[in-house]
């Protein structure tokens, strides 16, 4: 798992390669937009408490390796992939409901952090990362 910690305010980024203006897409016959990126996104808890924020996210069968923590001035936001094992040859799915491919949560803080007192912890498919408290600035 990678962690980092950036100095700025998190926003959401639309990726906007290959998109045209919307009169040129109305103009076509068939009209097409590609906004974002699929991502899906996992269960997850978040608690608070007078010292710590909680943050538990439920990523079973995700490589520890695969993940990445990105902490933000006013958000949280965990990424990844989950690729499970295809089905042996000749076999044929009856029920595929576990979500596979790229992820995303995006949490926002609800305090500041205090960016010394933050860590992550992976175990039996449950990501829990703790942010201590920080001290709130005179005037916030």
């Amino acid at each position: 798992m990678r962690y980092r910690r950036l100095s700025y305010r998190y926003t959401m980024v639309m990726d906007t390669e290959g998109v045209r203006s919307w009169a040129d897409i109305w103009r076509t016959e068939r009209p097409s937009a590609a906004l974002a990126r699929p991502y899906w996104r996992p269960p997850t808890d978040v608690y608070e408490t007078t010292s710590k924020i909680m943050v538990m996210v439920e990523v079973g069968g995700v490589e520890e390796d695969e993940m990445e923590v990105l902490l933000f001035e006013n958000a949280l936001v965990v990424e990844g992939r989950r690729q499970l094992q295809p089905a042996e040859a000749g076999g044929v799915y009856h029920s595929a409901e576990i979500r596979q491919g790229q992820f995303r949560i995006a949490v926002a803080l609800p305090a500041r952090v205090d960016y010394e007192r933050v860590e992550a912890t992976y175990d039996q498919g449950l990501l829990q990362v703790t942010l201590g408290k920080g001290k709130e600035r005179v005037g916030q």
